[in-house]
């Protein structure tokens, strides 16, 4: 379902409005503070953002939550006496001081080339390494970490993909611990080292050599207060409603590139989005977490969890903004987008930028926070740098700073960010904002998730076999529940004013609700997925990468129970279009 109408009255008033004067000085200050989670140039880093907001009037809210964090501290990787230059990532386990001694062994993992392979899920081999500690390519990944500690290794070197060595983590709990994750924080240390080292290394490992190694890794964890300051600026038809736009302050180092220029382009979207308050039919809140770096997403996960029930019943879309206005960012080809939002994604790329946009499927990464609570995403990078151009370069994929290697890097300084893709960026996020929180009817095509459903559907059929059974019910309510939201799309179509879409808007965030947790999410409202790779459709995805090694009747089971819940979500979605067609 789409509608005809994607614009707002008056929406070229607001976007002639932009400019790159305050967000520039913004930036500029930035890049004089080292914005570690709960440090206090972050602090000093929200009060230049709350004087702004105060200064202008704009109403909002500095929360102050205790959270996990992990600051990263002394590395030291030592092989046969020569010592090689390391960093430990967030969340690793500690060594000793003097660290832990053992033989090498190197498994063969690659380096990713684009944003996409970073998320890959993570292949593990046959080679043993037990009682070792493990040489292999890439960003440190928790997926890859745990995966490695379960299989026994005692550590784990990864080997950047350049001369940089870019911080991270590698826990796979999603925000901060609960019961239910909290054994899955790191129990081995983990060290990552440049590539002219790493690539010497592993050449005398292929050789067959097994020289001994010692790896130090030391972090200052633990719970800390960080802020979360969110503005709201209220609609005036149904204020209760509203848009989410946000992104993290904290930063690697000084972080020009990621995320300073997001920092300022949200105050941009608050400054504009104030002034022109008179055109939102419903709010914008525009959220500046912390512990996006050092605590795997913390703020934005606190905060879902924090006001989840508000955010289940009346959040529109969130909107990501990470790594925007960087230098040679002169594509939009990899932007973040759910399916139902592709179709007004790429509508607004075109409109505000003049270019053309083509997106990916999430990834889970960033702070995509609220799958759990049913929201759709729109956007987490944007402008980048083209792939020809990445290639022709010679690099690799990063994950930010529009594609520029100096991402999660000492060097993310001011020469990484463009004053001219600044401004073209905020222009895309005020113009986004603006319509998702004015347009009479949510610009979403559900009928692209139908789509996205069916074609996870039919690739798992083809994996499971003619012995379990097929999923033409699932299919056929998908093909009903198609033709009502064209239905539906008609009735939208001819609405006169905004006070008539209610009912419409209602439906449409009802599908979301449903079909956002079944693609993304298996299950649990109110808590989190792993911080790794999730498949479409998790709940089957589990059920076939399982049939190889689990009885015919444990699949049939679970299989029986993730099909009804999807069967499930697709009958009230059926249900809450009836009520309105």
């Amino acid at each position: 379902m789409s509608t005809t109408r994607v614009r707002v009255d008056g929406e070229d008033a607001v976007l002639a409005d932009v400019a790159v004067d305050d967000a520039w000085n913004l930036v500029e200050r930035f890049s004089t503070l080292v914005r570690d989670s709960g440090s206090k140039d972050e602090q000093t880093a929200i009060a230049s953002i709350t004087a702004h907001l105060d200064e202008w009037g704009v109403p909002y809210e500095l929360h102050a939550p205790e959270l996990l964090i992990s600051l990263p501290g002394r590395a030291e990787f030592v092989v046969d006496g020569e010592s090689m230059r390391a960093k430990t990532p967030s969340m690793a386990a500690d060594t000793p001081p003097e660290g832990i001694t053992a033989p090498l062994v190197y498994e063969a993992t690659g380096f990713a080339t684009s944003l996409e392979d970073i998320f890959k899920p993570y292949a593990s081999s046959s080679v043993e390494v037990a009682d070792r500690i493990v040489v292999c390519e890439g960003q440190p990944m928790g997926g890859k970490t745990r995966e490695l500690e379960q299989r026994g290794a005692l550590g784990v070197v990864f080997v950047s993909p350049g001369e940089r060595i870019h911080e991270g983590i590698v826990t796979t709990i999603w925000g901060s611990p609960d019961v239910t994750s909290w054994e899955r924080k790191p129990r081995i240390p983990v060290v990552s080292i440049a590539r002219p080292d790493g690539a010497a290394l592993i050449e005398r490992l292929v050789a067959g050599e097994q020289p001994m190694a010692t790896l130090v890794a030391e972090h200052d964890d633990g719970y800390r207060e960080i802020p979360v300051l969110v503005a709201t600026i209220p609609g005036g038809i149904e204020p209760e409603r509203f848009v989410l736009v946000h992104g993290h302050v904290d930063s690697w180092y000084v972080g020009v590139g990621d995320n300073a220029t997001g920092d300022a382009t949200l105050l941009e979207v608050a400054r504009i989005l104030w002034r022109h308050r008179d055109k939102l039919t419903r709010s914008v809140r525009v959220a500046w977490w912390s512990g996006h770096s050092h605590g795997r997403y913390a703020g934005s996960t606190w905060y879902a969890e924090a006001f989840a029930h508000d955010i289940e019943r009346n959040c529109i879309a969130h909107v990501n903004c990470d790594s925007p206005g960087c230098r040679d960012a002169d594509a939009y080809e990899s932007i973040m987008w759910m399916a139902e939002a592709a179709e007004f994604g790429s509508r607004c790329v075109s409109d505000f930028t003049g270019m053309a946009g083509r997106g990916i499927a999430p990834v889970r990464g960033g702070d995509i926070s609220f799958n759990n609570l049913g929201i759709s995403t729109l956007y987490m990078l944007t402008s980048h740098m083209s792939q020809e151009e990445v290639a022709r370069r010679g690099w690799y994929g990063v994950g930010g700073c529009g594609g520029n290697l100096e991402w999660h890097a000492e060097d993310d300084l001011m020469h990484v960010a463009d004053p001219d893709v600044l401004l073209r960026d905020m222009r895309l996020y005020v113009g986004t904002v603006l319509r998702l929180a004015s347009l009479p009817v949510h610009p979403f095509a559900f009928g692209a998730t139908l789509a996205q459903i069916e074609e996870a559907l039919k690739g798992y059929e083809a994996a499971l076999g003619a012995e379990f059974a097929t999923f033409e019910r699932e299919r056929a309510l998908l093909g009903e529940l198609g033709g009502m939201l064209d239905a539906l799309a008609e009735r939208a179509a001819a609405l006169e004013s905004t006070s008539d879409a209610r009912a419409i808007n209602d439906a449409l965030l009802t599908i979301g609700r449903r079909l956002v947790r079944i693609l993304y999410t298996t299950g649990g409202v109110y808590r989190q997925e792993t911080a790794d790779h999730v498949p479409a459709l998790p709940e089957v995805a589990r059920a076939v990468s399982a049939a190889a090694s689990m009885p015919v009747g444990v699949i049939r089971t679970d299989l029986a129970r993730s099909r009804n819940r999807l069967v499930g979500a697709l009958l009230e979605c059926r249900e809450a279009v009836a009520q309105v067609i």
